[in-house]
């Protein structure tokens, strides 16, 4: 599994809104904060914060 964010065929903001989706699912609010951060980050053409996408990437672990 290619980084968060560096993988072209799926951005880290249509990630993001994938594992908010699940997040939502559990009530986990904080996994839910770091994916709107991403979310944010992705519509303002911005590079999300490291450990916002840290916790992207351990809620698939």
């Amino acid at each position: 599994m290619a980084l968060l964010g560096q993988d072209l065929e799926r951005p880290a903001g249509e990630t993001a809104w994938t594992v908010l989706d699940a997040a939502n699912d559990l009530g986990d609010t904080f996994t839910v904060d770091a994916c709107r951060r991403v979310i944010d980050a992705d519509l303002r053409g911005e590079a999300p914060a490291r450990s916002d996408l840290a916790v992207l990437t351990a809620f698939f672990s």
